[in-house]
Order: C-alpha cells, then structure tokens, then sequence
C-alpha cells in the first residue's frame, strides 16, 4: 500500500526486475504527492538519482589517475555501466581511474548488483526500524518474492549471501593476484574482481597489462577461469533458487517450479554453448586450455562481460551466439539483467504447447498462465526492437559493420559488458544510444511502460473479438 493525498491506494506491481526500486520510500512513510505514487515511476526516478550521483563523483579530479576533470558524458556512461551492472567502459577501469574512482565504480556495482531496495532494507534492519506493509511490498517487488510474507528473512539471506560468497570468491583469486600483484594489490585486485563477477558486471583492472584486456592473460590459469564462472552463475542463478536450494537441499521435487526452470535452463544454456565452442572455436588450443576457454565464454555473455578470449578473433557464427546468449541474460531475482531464462523458456513452451495444440503451456506439471505468456512475448518484443534498432542506428551513424553494431547494443540491453573494441570508439550520440539500453535492460521494459501508463484505467468493457491468422 502507498499513501497517497487522498487516502490509501492499492498499487499491484508487476513486472519489476531486482534492482528495481532505488529510492528506499518507506523508511520515511510520509505521504507522496499523487504524481509521483505510481511505484514506477520512483523506480525510473531513484534509479535516474543514483546513476548521476556516481556520475557527478565521477567527474571529481581526485577519481582520476591524471587529476582531471572527467567530462559528464564520459562519467555518466562509466556510471550507468557500473550500476546498470552492464561492463562497457569509455576509458579503461585500471589505467584511467585513480583508487577513489575505482571504489566509486565497485560501490556503484554492487549496490546495481544487490538492489537499492535491498541495500536500504537492509539498513533499515539494522538500524532496527520496523518495516511496515508497503516496505516489505516494496521489497517482495524488488527480489522476485512470492509472498510477503518472509520477505524480510529473505532479505536478509540475500545479503548474507551475497558477503559470504564474495568473500569467499576473494579468498579463492588472492593467491593469484597475491603473487602477481603484491599483498595489498592483490588483495584489492580480489575483491575487486569477485564483487564485479558475483554482481555480473564485468569490470576489471587488468587494463594495466594491456588496456580493454580483461582476464585474457589468465586463460589458462584453472584458478580464474573457474572461480569467475562459478561467482557468475550463483549471482545469476537468483536468489530464490538458492534459497531452495539451501531449504529443501537434494529434494529437487520440493523445489518452486520457477527454481526447476531455472536450474535447466542455466544448465542447457551452458552446456550447449560450451560444447560449440570447445569443437569449433578454440580446437587449436590444447585440452585442458580449450576446455577452459569453452566454459568461461558459455558463461560469460549471461550476463558477466569478462572474456578470456579474443572476442574479435572468434568466427561469425561463434560471435553470434554470444550475441544471443547475450540477450537472454541471467534468471529473475539475481544480479543478472538480460531478458532472464524464464522469458526464454516461457515462449519456447508456448511454442510447444501451439505445436501440440493444448490450451496452456506446462512446466513440471504446472499450467503456465495467459498473462504471464503476453508478458514474456512482450518483453521479448521489446528487447528484440530495440536490439536491432539500436544496432542497425549505430552502424549507419558510425560506419560500422552491422555485427559488430549488433554485438555492442546486444552487450548493452542485456546488461553484459563483452565488446569487439567499438565502444570507446563511439561518438556522443552512439553512447547515448548504449546508455539508453544499459538503462532500459536493469530497470526493465515492462517498468518503463507501466511507468508511462500508470494512469490508465482498466475498463470492463471489451471490444469484438475476430480471429486473425499468423504463420
């Protein structure tokens, strides 16, 4: 519920991806003005709040390794990148920003990987504030929650979660960097880098090797090549999966349907990819190398942005499909962005169930509902849209080939991060263009339009219907 000046209003909010709400509205519980008591619109406009804060900290000299002023444009793409979780930079992270702005992006990241709603939960848990009815709806809006109620026990098993498996990811890459880099290097240098890869964001500090180089150099180190991976796929997977996962343990049939889902699209969306790659792509290389490279890009384009590979020297075919495991993106109520796996298998299952003529389409023995398929071709639509016509723009303004166009804004709708080297390439209106997508791909589609339809009233009325023939 949302206090409103005329009294209490019933908001449902549907179609909300985690990390929606970045204004936490209740800790105050004073009224809102009525413009703004849709509860999209204070996503789109906390959202908006945090991406130009980091920007004006951004722009400050001391972020800088130089001491300049960066200009607004280039803080607020590094910005929206960082809290949109995305990874396509402007300037490289290691060689252009000094440590304060270094702490400023990872800051930034982890609170786009978390969610503002539950960073702010979680210190009004602290700080011992009761959470009333709209904050913990609020709250069951931002993860993905089934109920509310819970929802404040899950919060905190989310944040938990989250420190203890970043910690740990840290622990596992410090003998690396350690060696590399020195004590206090290698130490900022792991947790740098698993807060980037549990949040799937993509940002590194290996540009000291070689600027935009990402973790190519440790392709064949088995320490790196598996312990970002598996930071990937826990913060992508979703926190209520895990959350099955650590309630019902082995006894898979207890699970939520969703978490089965879920758990076999991850799956498939690794394993097939990654069999691609390890015979077509990277046969040259030896076993154990090739096995590695085939799994951190099967990982990778959903929706991380590290490589350990050459983007550029893969074939047509293989950067296609990183294209599109971009687009499909992470699972619901995780760090991920992307269209999420459950949209994909959503319209994969109404495609069987069209194919097989039955009424509704099923999962494990579970009917999938009329509105949550219009929401997944919805969504789909959406992000197939303005793909293509993000890609098929920049590639007329800029004279770039059209897969490499397709790649960047491909990268920058599912919130990815990879890149063919085009985007610091870019003029002004190319990275408002992928600042657009950064945007739309974390806030989501169906907020933007709920958003800018919230005042429309539903009718009961119905026009006529008459049939309509596709394919």
């Amino acid at each position: 519920f949302f206090q409103a000046e005329d009294g209490i209003r019933d908001y449902k909010v549907t179609g909300v991806q985690t990390c929606a709400l970045p204004i936490w509205v209740g800790l105050t519980q004073r009224p809102f003005h009525k413009s703004w008591s849709s509860p999209f619109r204070i996503i789109i406009f906390g959202f908006l709040l945090v991406i130009l804060l980091g920007s004006f900290l951004l722009m400050l000299p001391v972020a800088t390794k130089e001491g300049v002023v960066t200009p607004f444009s280039d803080a607020l793409f590094t910005a929206t990148s960082a809290v949109c979780v995305t990874g396509l930079v402007v300037h490289d992270t290691a060689t252009y920003w000094s440590n304060f702005g270094q702490f400023i992006i990872v800051l930034l990241i982890q609170i786009g990987g978390l969610g503002v709603v539950t960073v702010a939960g979680a210190f009004g848990i602290l700080s011992g504030r009761r959470i009333g009815l709209m904050q913990r709806s609020t709250m069951q809006e931002a993860i993905a929650a089934p109920n509310v109620g819970g929802v404040v026990r899950l919060t905190g098993f989310i944040l938990k979660t989250a420190l203890v498996v970043e910690l740990l990811g840290a622990a596992a890459l410090f003998p690396v960097f350690w060696q590399e880099f020195g004590l206090v290097k290698g130490l900022w240098y792991a947790l740098f880098h698993s807060i980037s890869a549990f949040c799937n964001a993509g940002f590194d500090l290996m540009g000291i090797k070689e600027p935009f180089s990402s973790l190519v150099d440790y392709a064949d180190n088995p320490v790196v090549s598996v312990a970002i991976p598996l930071l990937i796929i826990i913060g992508g997977i979703g926190f209520l999966t895990w959350d099955d996962i650590r309630t019902n343990r082995l006894h898979i049939t207890r699970y939520r349907m969703q978490s089965k889902v879920i758990l076999v699209v991850t799956g498939s969306l690794i394993l097939l990819p990654g069999i691609y790659f390890f015979l077509f792509e990277f046969a040259r290389e030896p076993v154990g190398k090739r096995l590695l490279l085939s799994f951190f890009q099967a990982v990778t384009p959903r929706t991380a942005g590290f490589n350990t590979a050459d983007l550029t020297a893969m074939s047509e075919s293989g950067q296609t499909i990183i294209t599109m495991l971009m687009l499909i993106g992470g699972s619901p109520g995780s760090t991920a962005g992307g269209m999420k796996t459950t949209t994909l298998a959503v319209l994969l299952a109404n495609a069987l169930a069209v194919f097989r003529r039955n009424e509704y389409p099923h999962f494990f023995n579970r009917r999938i509902s009329k509105e949550t398929i219009s929401q997944a071709a919805t969504i789909f639509a959406m992000y197939l849209g303005l793909f293509l016509a993000g890609g098929l723009v920049i590639s007329r303004m800029e004279g770039q080939p059209i897969l490499d166009s397709l790649f960047e804004t491909a990268s920058a709708i599912g919130t990815v991060g990879l890149s063919l080297g085009l985007t610091p390439q870019l003029h002004t209106v190319s990275r408002l263009i992928l600042i657009g997508l950064m945007f739309f791909g974390r806030v989501g589609g169906l907020t933007l339009i709920f958003a800018a339809l919230s005042s429309t009233q539903n009718s009961s009325a119905r026009l006529p219907q008459e049939r309509i023939t596709v394919g």
